[in-house]
């Protein structure tokens, strides 16, 4: 039996959108609780078109990667703007839109758009990789997940092979004693405990990657009332216990990237910058 999302069996787009970007790199568990608190928000494309730009970011506390909250209502002008409110309907469209990929313009056109279309995200990749691993060495995922689609009802295929990748088939101990389909898994009982790949060091400060600095300068603009500013200095003083006027050139270097994302506006000062959320 497969997981019970609220999105699933959805039919509105803009609902099905919703869920998919917040959960390109939220755990389930969190979506599941900031969800229907922006839905109700913000309940449709005209909602969220409208809206202060600070009030969508203030909605989007606790998702983490705050510059899908821009990338969203960027998304919801255009779709008011250039489709009169409705989603485009085809992969090729969809994927014209800023912020949307191929992996969610196929699942919009899968969930929301009812077309029988392959749909590869991290845990269908991992469930067809153990599956058919010859195959998709010789050629690609998607290609594979094509081949293997069914003629018909695609979106109960794709939820499925979700399903199995996020509780059976996972990447570290897959329960293979109990998966449905070990019979015909190559990799059944032979999938040896993965190890965490290395990667590549984060742009830091104190030992704390500066992504998480990034998100509590947000976190600090949140609180303050719209139209305020608050000094690099002030602000530093809130993401960094150890703050120091050495570290503000740093600072303020985040703070900069942030304003090309969307997330912040800056205002020059004698001092240097002062920062307060887009309106």
């Amino acid at each position: 039996m497969g997981r019970v999302l609220p999105w699933r069996g959805e039919k509105n787009p803009y609902r099905i959108l919703i869920s998919e970007v917040m959960l390109q790199q939220t755990q389930v568990s969190r979506v599941l609780q900031l969800y229907p608190r922006f839905l109700k928000r913000f309940p449709d494309f005209a909602t969220l078109k409208r809206a202060r730009t600070s009030a969508v970011i203030r909605a989007w506390k606790g998702m983490g990667y705050n510059n899908r909250a821009v990338r969203l209502q960027q998304l919801a002008r255009t779709v008011m703007d250039q489709y009169g409110g409705r989603l485009p309907r085809t992969i090729e469209e969809l994927q014209q839109l800023h912020g949307i990929g191929v992996y969610t313009a196929h699942a919009l056109a899968c969930l929301a758009f009812g077309q029988n279309v392959a749909v590869v995200d991290t845990n269908i990749k991992r469930v067809l990789g153990r599956l058919f691993p010859a195959q998709v060495e010789k050629s690609d995922i998607w290609t594979v997940a094509e081949h293997v689609l069914p003629n018909r009802n695609a979106h109960r295929w794709n939820q499925a092979l979700m399903d199995l990748g996020a509780t059976i088939c996972v990447s570290a101990n897959p329960k293979c004693g109990v998966c449905p389909v070990a019979k015909l898994c190559p990799s059944a009982f032979r999938t040896p405990r993965l190890k965490a790949l290395p990667t590549k060091p984060e742009p830091s400060r104190n030992g704390v990657p500066n992504r998480i600095y990034r998100g509590r300068i947000v976190d600090a603009l949140r609180h303050l009332p719209n139209r305020s500013f608050v000094s690099s200095s002030v602000l530093g003083r809130k993401v960094m216990e150890s703050f120091t006027l050495q570290d503000r050139n740093w600072l303020e270097q985040l703070m900069k990237r942030l304003e090309k994302d969307g997330l912040v506006i800056l205002k020059k000062t004698q001092r240097g910058y002062s920062a307060s959320l887009p309106q």
